[in-house]
């Protein structure tokens, strides 16, 4: 481990809670400073200035996937139990019964409350304002592994067994953009800009696909499957954002070069001594977070060095997610523990 920190440091522990099991999923309400929890024993709860509410008690079937709708009215959880459940602030409004998909895969449009979610090798798309069902879209090759919205609202891509597929969300019956790959599309992830998208493989390789450009990038050379993917909002001189991969324990920052013919350069990232879980870069900032099941969660500054590590786990972490400010940032741990530390001010 490489302990080497920062003089002062950059965010202190601002509050913890408990859950009953494994975090399987945390995400803030972009409105307001409300955080979303879920547990591998079913529980769903909302934290908000260190009250804790629960929506959804332990029911022993894990709830997998949540996520909250841009306006933050909305929120979404999907498990093994093959329900969509949506929450209008703290009223359940609607139970979307999918039995026996298990539903681990779901994401708000950015620009309207439109959700999508996986069943199997479909997505299909929900309408919170009408409470319909819009479309069911058929990825045909494996089960979905990733569903990600442009943030202009107008592209879907969906992810699994040999790529991914991008509807337009305009004309749901136009045949999809085929990003065609002989691997497993494992992450994916569009650019803030809307510019890249990216897929993490299960071939140890990653993916960017320049929109509107037809030869995509392919970089090699990762000691194991591509488990995570990250892009920064913040951009370089060049305008473009940065990409971080994680394979293993380790992590590659992507920038890209002003030739398209050299692609994109590679800084790697090397601290953790077990499996990465989760990583990402706080909001229009060059920030990393990056939690392993090492227990440690390392902050990278400039996306190059560890500036600070943040611990709080009895084994290892499971997620994390930043406030859309930057001034929170959140954790959850195998043995339930929900960290939050806040930004420590000068």
């Amino acid at each position: 481990m490489n302990s080497t920190t920062s003089q002062s440091q950059e965010f202190e522990e601002h509050c913890s809670g408990m859950l009953a099991d494994y975090v399987t999923a945390i995400a803030w309400s972009p409105q307001d400073t409300i955080l979303g929890a879920t547990s591998a024993a079913g529980e769903v709860v909302l934290w908000n200035d260190g009250n804790l509410k629960t929506l959804q008690t332990a029911n022993g079937k894990s709830v997998d996937c949540l996520a909250f709708s841009p306006d933050g009215k909305f929120l979404a959880v999907g498990g093994q139990d093959g329900q969509v459940k949506i929450w209008q602030e703290t009223k359940l409004i609607a139970t979307l019964e999918n039995a026996p998909a298990w539903v681990d895969q779901l994401a708000w449009n950015h620009t309207s409350n439109q959700l999508a979610f996986s069943l199997g090798r479909y997505v299909q798309v929900w309408d919170a304002d009408t409470r319909e069902i819009v479309v069911t879209l058929n990825f045909d090759n494996s089960s979905v592994l990733g569903i990600d919205w442009r943030r202009d609202g107008q592209y879907l891509a969906i992810s699994g067994y040999k790529g991914v597929k991008i509807w337009h969300s305009q004309n749901w019956d136009e045949e999809p953009y085929n990003l065609d790959m002989t691997t497993v599309s494992v992450a994916m992830a569009w650019s803030p800009d809307g510019k890249f998208l990216a897929s993490g493989n299960m071939d140890r390789s990653v993916t960017v696909l320049e929109w509107n450009n037809p030869d995509p990038w392919v970089m090699r050379g990762f000691p194991g499957k591509i488990r995570q993917l990250a892009w920064s909002e913040a951009t370089t001189e060049l305008g473009a954002p940065l990409l971080a991969s994680s394979s293993v324990e380790g992590i590659v920052v992507w920038e890209k070069l002003e030739d398209d013919s050299l692609g994109w350069e590679a800084q790697v990232l090397t601290n953790h001594v077990d499996v990465i879980c989760a990583i990402a870069f706080a909001p229009e900032s060059f920030l990393l977070a990056s939690a392993a099941a090492d227990g440690w969660l390392c902050l990278w500054k400039q996306a190059k060095q560890v500036s600070q590590i943040l611990t709080g786990v009895s084994a290892g972490f499971s997620s994390l997610a930043w406030h859309p400010q930057g001034d929170l940032l959140a954790a959850g741990g195998e043995k339930g523990e929900l960290l939050i530390w806040s930004k420590v001010l000068c």
